[in-house]
């Protein structure tokens, strides 16, 4: 029952028994009180215990209910901060939060601790939960989300996964931004900048390309070497060559399959130029100097070269010359696999 009306029904039902018992009885009693006389009607006297029932017991209902009061108000705050901390633990950026109830406090501080990983869609949540779930579903199902038109943009640390996914599927649906962390890699995770270069090398050119040679790994110039033969106008030329090689550590695989694409795309002059100048700077240049000196039947080039090599050097080189020299009929794929050259 609620106070006001409780109060009500104890002053009605005071007035119907004091006016009952006056007309059955309308004389006044006296009673002395330490030197001090009270005379009073009957009614009066009658009600004057309910009277001071009532006062007391509004007392203690005013008490509990501000008990109860200040309770339930920490319930809702429990409840807000408990929504907040759901809310960062959804996010991966968990916080310590302050509980005022230990009832709430003994387990939801594990919350401060741990992250949350929805698997499905969760129907009944309030609004600012159900917008991070959508969102966060959105990007693990591999779709780019704009944290600016959310609001969110702050809410995410470097290193976050779901900031990591969400630009790794920003990637695969904007070359614009390709170049963005292509030009500002310290700004992005490792993991970005690998997938971004990445996308740079199967689509790009090497008229682009050039200008990201420092960031460049020879794993990607590789990618983008192998698209060389097989699609026009890369831009492959020896300046931009020289800029890779002079920027990157090449293997002598890497360098033999350079020699491959190069010798297709450059001049014998311009190919023996190029090379030569690499083996005298890089000795993981050297079989794919000898490699192209036999590509264009230089013999003579092939022998003084080795005569001036340690015997136990380039041994399968050796063996190929020595019976190119009896005029055998072996091609260099005959006794040689490209890609074991270098072991």
């Amino acid at each position: 029952m609620r106070l006001g009306l409780y109060i009500f029904a104890s002053l009605t039902l005071m007035a119907i028994i004091g006016a009952f018992v006056h007309t059955i009885n309308p004389d006044n009693y006296l009673v002395e009180i330490m030197g001090s006389n009270f005379n009073f009607p009957v009614a009066v006297w009658l009600i004057l215990p309910m009277l001071l029932l009532l006062t007391f017991t509004v007392f203690h209902m005013l008490f509990y209910s501000l008990r109860s009061y200040f309770k339930l108000r920490k319930w809702q705050r429990d409840a807000a901060t408990l929504d907040d901390a759901l809310y960062w633990s959804l996010v991966n950026e968990p916080k310590k939060q302050k509980y005022a109830m230990g009832e709430v406090r003994d387990s939801a501080i594990l919350l401060g601790k741990s992250s949350l990983s929805v698997l499905d869609s969760v129907e009944g949540l309030n609004p600012r939960l159900s917008k991070v779930v959508n969102i966060i579903n959105k990007i693990k199902n591999g779709e780019y989300v704009d944290f600016k038109e959310h609001k969110m943009s702050k809410v995410f640390n470097e290193g976050n996964p779901h900031l990591i996914q969400n630009r790794l599927n920003r990637l695969e649906a904007d070359s614009e931004f390709v170049e963005e962390v292509m030009k500002s890699s310290t700004n992005f995770s490792e993991m970005v900048k690998k997938q971004a270069l990445e996308n740079f090398a199967k689509k790009e050119t090497f008229y682009k390309a050039r200008k990201y040679a420092k960031v460049f790994d020879t794993k990607n110039f590789n990618i983008m070497l192998s698209r060389v033969n097989s699609e026009d106008e890369m831009g492959l030329n020896i300046d931009i060559l020289d800029d890779f090689v002079s920027g990157l550590n090449f293997s002598c695989e890497d360098f033999l399959r350079i020699a491959e694409v190069t010798k297709i795309k450059f001049t014998p002059d311009e190919n023996l130029t190029l090379f030569k100048g690499y083996q005298l700077e890089n000795p993981k240049a050297q079989n794919a100097y000898l490699y192209l000196l036999f590509e264009y039947e230089l013999l003579d080039k092939v022998g003084s070269y080795l005569d001036e090599e340690e015997d136990d050097d380039f041994v399968k080189f050796r063996a190929l010359y020595e019976l190119r020299k009896e005029n055998k009929k072996f091609k260099l794929e005959d006794l040689i696999d490209i890609n074991t050259i270098c072991r």
